[in-house]
């Protein structure tokens, strides 16, 4: 299987989070955001597997060029080899989209997924990378108000509420 090839991020006995492969993962990619339902609490929908591969590709070159250990990568089952679902940490934007200071961990994961601990899992992971390896002193998950199963991965992942921000977005 192709997923052998990709570099690997961090894993654990179940599962593999590592680099993306546009070609090859587009339509895995396109069942987490292809679906209103997934999508609910980020964004629009992706209309189609073209348009989540030229994503993939776009956010690759992204993270390439800015050279800072971030990311924003699939989560492997490796059991099924089958991505589940994606994992990031990365810089936040302002409201003007220039980066900030400040780190994001976040999860996104197709509808077969949820309720199986995988966004808890890659989440962890995703902070002791960030706070091991990168050396980040905070890690934020920007969460809306209404996300109650994205709140309680927070609290499963030792996450402090700060509460409401505009900053961001």
């Amino acid at each position: 299987m192709y997923a052998e090839f990709m570099k690997t991020i961090f894993e654990t006995d179940r599962i593999l989070v590592r680099e993306w492969n546009p070609s090859a993962d587009a339509e895995p990619a396109f069942t987490i955001y292809g679906d209103p339902e997934v999508m609910h609490f980020i964004r629009p929908a992706a209309e189609s597997v073209e348009a989540v591969r030229q994503k993939l590709e776009e956010r690759l070159t992204v993270y390439q060029q800015l050279k800072n250990g971030t990311g924003f990568w699939p989560i492997v089952d490796k059991s099924a080899n089958e991505i589940v679902g994606a994992v990031l940490l990365r810089q936040l934007p302002d409201n003007d989209d220039n980066l900030t200071e400040d780190y994001e961990v976040g999860w996104h994961l197709k509808r077969s997924a949820w309720g199986k601990g995988y966004a808890t899992e890659a989440g962890r992971l995703a902070l002791e990378y960030g706070f091991q390896t990168l050396k980040l002193p905070i890690i934020y998950a920007v969460v809306k108000p209404e996300n109650l199963a994205s709140i309680r991965v927070t609290q499963r992942l030792g996450m402090q509420p700060i509460g409401r921000v505009n900053q961001y977005y």
